[in-house]
């Protein structure tokens, strides 16, 4: 591409509008946009003609496991980063739990270096709180980490955080977005030793929404939500999987406003208990998939604005490791890919619409956690676009995933809506199956929301 061309004659989807126009890129950023049909392109620009396509923000996916360093056998940086553009991801948040953890500035500022080398999308990373990191914790620029990542539940890499007095220290102390993993650590313990008394291996996956139970979610994510009322911390629950806890949030408030903000997973919000007899491990994830209520009562909060971001907890494993008996079993799936036209093919079915599908993909994970010039299409802004098909059916395989691990829970689904190009900060880094390999993204940076 030149350093500046035109995406001409595009559905141009943007703050809750659709309209038709031109998009003039020059450089990294969005010069102008223009609305209107038969348009005159100016002299000196290439024309990427879209011809009706639909155009849209970049996705910011704010919640990933890219697995580097020190599990590079499941995934890595380039690899997970080369699917995410794929997908139409042009920015993602990757958390702390890698081998070694991020623990430390200096293993957050290595994960940094390695991402400058290796990502084809822009990045950020959590910094990982422990039970006795804090003094490191406090040491973390808002304006160059997107947040810093509590697990009070355990989970793949465990980096539990299961000292309260420290627990109530990183809420009352840290001053940035605090980002939890919520499940009640003793509530799973019991259920796990239950289960595994009355059945041992034989257990298969069917019982994981019962170990990891709707009661562990709530009683960690209602501890985590008095916590931050109680200090005043700006904090964000990730993966959200029951509908008893959506009455812990709140849809009168503006998101530049809100102190306690929520995410829900593409899997949450399109398998439930009923999938595990064909999908078994597949689906294995934590909080577990549950009941088919749960999973519509998160869609009735993602649409009536008590879910704010809709992200995909990205976290793969091998198909030897998910072929394990169910408690060997890791929990995770690949999913960064997939995540933009699996929430196409809910405008599809009519559930949402595409502007709505943008708000919480695009829009408020930029508003949320402060991202400077991403986000939206508006001049100023960095050109990270992704051009969509959205009449253009093509089925999940194993042959046209990007994963490292080389597989997909969505294997067999049939997708309406198809991502043909991805821009990051102006260069089109994917063009309808090819990848320009060369390309890096660029470390995000956040105003101090």
């Amino acid at each position: 591409m030149s350093q500046q061309f035109i995406i001409k004659q595009a559905r141009i989807v943007n703050e809750g509008r659709q309209f038709t126009g031109d998009v003039y890129v020059s450089g990294e950023v969005i010069e102008k946009v223009l609305e209107g049909e038969n348009l005159p392109a100016e002299k000196g620009w290439e024309v990427v003609a879209a011809d009706g396509l639909f155009l849209l923000p970049g996705v910011i996916d704010e919640h990933v496991h890219f697995r580097e360093p020190g599990l590079e056998y499941k995934a890595d940086i380039f690899t997970e980063s080369r699917a995410a553009v794929a997908g139409g991801v042009t920015s993602f948040m990757e958390m702390p739990n890698t081998h070694p953890p991020a623990l430390t500035q200096e293993l957050l500022e290595e994960k940094y270096a390695l991402a400058a080398e290796k990502s084809l999308a822009n990045y950020s990373f959590f910094m990982g709180a422990s039970n006795d990191n804090l003094v490191e914790v406090l040491k973390t620029d808002p304006s160059r980490v997107c947040g810093v990542k509590v697990f009070m539940g355990s989970s793949t890499g465990n980096i539990l955080m299961d000292d309260k007095e420290t627990l109530e220290a990183i809420f009352s102390k840290v001053p940035m977005l605090i980002a939890t993993h919520c499940e009640d650590e003793e509530t799973i313990q019991n259920n796990n030793t239950e289960f595994f008394k009355l059945q041992g291996l034989k257990v298969t996956a069917s019982v994981h929404p019962k170990i990891r139970s709707a009661e562990a979610c709530y009683l960690s994510s209602s501890e985590a939500v008095s916590l931050a009322r109680k200090f005043g911390t700006r904090l964000h629950i990730l993966h959200l999987s029951t509908a008893r806890e959506m009455k812990l949030f709140d849809n009168d408030i503006p998101l530049k406003e809100k102190k306690i903000t929520a995410e829900v997973c593409v899997h949450h919000l399109w398998f439930s208990d009923k999938d595990y007899p064909a999908k078994g491990n597949f689906i294995k994830w934590n909080p577990a998939v549950k009941t088919e209520a749960d999973r519509l009562a998160l869609f009735d909060a993602l649409l009536d604005g008590r879910l704010d971001v809709v992200a995909t907890d990205h976290a793969p494993h091998t198909l030897e490791e998910k072929q394990q008996p169910y408690f060997k079993a890791p929990s995770g799936g690949p999913m960064v890919q997939h995540s933009l036209t699996a929430m196409l093919e809910f405008v599809h079915q009519k559930k949402i619409t595409v502007e709505k599908v943008v708000e919480k993909m695009c829009h408020n994970p930029a508003i949320l956690f402060g991202v400077q010039k991403r986000g939206f299409i508006r001049p100023g802004y960095a050109a990270d676009l992704v051009l969509v098909d959205m009449n253009k059916p093509w089925e999940v395989a194993r042959s046209n995933v990007f994963y490292k691990c080389g597989w997909s829970p969505f294997e067999g689904v049939r997708f309406h809506a198809e991502v043909q190009m991805t821009f990051v900060n102006g260069q089109m880094v994917y063009n309808r199956g090819t990848i320009n390999e060369n390309i890096r993204g660029e470390r995000l940076l956040f105003s101090g929301r």
